[in-house]
């Protein structure tokens, strides 16, 4: 029953109508990002303290690597952020729902998620990016063997000129970008807005994961937009030493809800009920 539950929701009983999905503009995406950025500024300084873990996660990950000859990594580590990024902003979803609710949304309020109904589902939507999270850094480092073998750079400088200067560091760029776009569409196609419907509706995980494809067969130039904004957003965010996550973060994370509300329908009598 467990597993039922965490698969398909909590009504096993009867059959629970499909969250109906909307058709969106460009301009509704921007709008979402419009609104994100309004919360955000509703209490930046709460929202900043919440997210500053990030840079400090970033800036340990380069040390380690940097120490442990893995400089090849380095970058697949970043990047991946992106993959992680659904499921960092639960805390950020829950801050925007409660906005809208006319509730209470001080920063301690990011962590009442855990007593969601739906956090098997969202474990289990988590674990899933996790591992795809964890095949990307396995593909980016076969794909650094088959070009590089045992002839490694042992210097960032040296690394980076090898990079940038060689045949081979220029297939790594380009093959190694490509791999990633593929595991960033598998990202965005799955679960562009599972997470927040998961906070707003018990839905299970398989719901939350079909309901994102639909999302993005019906909306595809819209979320590919929304995509690529999230990508140069992280990169723009990263160059700082990674300074710039601590707004990129919340905005692009109260955005997310937004899009949310924009693209599926949720009836009020299906959002979950949380006290003042």
């Amino acid at each position: 029953m467990a597993n039922f539950h965490v698969l398909a929701g909590p009504n096993k009983k009867k059959a629970v109508a499909q969250p109906t999905v909307r058709q969106i503009s460009i301009a509704d995406v921007f709008d979402a990002l419009r609104r994100g950025l309004d919360d955000f500024w509703e209490k930046p300084s709460h929202y900043v303290f919440l997210c500053l873990i990030y840079p400090v996660i970033g800036v340990i990950l380069i040390t380690w690597t940097s120490g442990g000859n893995a400089l090849q990594l380095i970058y697949p580590l970043i990047t991946g952020f992106a993959l992680l990024g659904p499921l960092a902003a639960l805390g950020l979803y829950e801050i925007s729902r409660r906005r809208e609710l006319n509730l209470d949304s001080s920063w301690t309020h990011a962590l009442e998620v855990r007593n969601s109904p739906a956090i098997p589902a969202i474990l289990a939507v988590g674990a899933m990016l996790l591992g795809l999270f964890i095949a990307w850094l396995l593909a980016a480092q076969a794909l650094f063997n088959w070009l590089y073998g045992a002839d490694v750079p042992t210097s960032i400088t040296g690394f980076v000129s090898d990079v940038f200067t060689t045949q081979r560091g220029w297939t790594l760029i380009l093959l190694g970008n490509a791999i990633g776009f593929l595991f960033a569409l598998v990202v965005l196609s799955t679960t562009v807005i599972a997470f927040p419907l998961l906070l707003d509706r018990d839905v299970g995980a398989y719901a939350a994961i079909e309901t994102s494809a639909r999302v993005m067969i019906a909306n595809p130039v819209p979320i590919v937009l929304w995509g690529l904004i999230v990508a140069v957003a992280l990169v723009a965010g990263s160059l700082p030493l990674f300074v710039g996550l601590a707004i990129v973060i919340p905005v692009l994370g109260h955005s997310t809800w937004h899009l949310y509300r924009k693209v599926v329908e949720t009836p009020p009598a299906k959002r979950r009920r949380v006290k003042h």
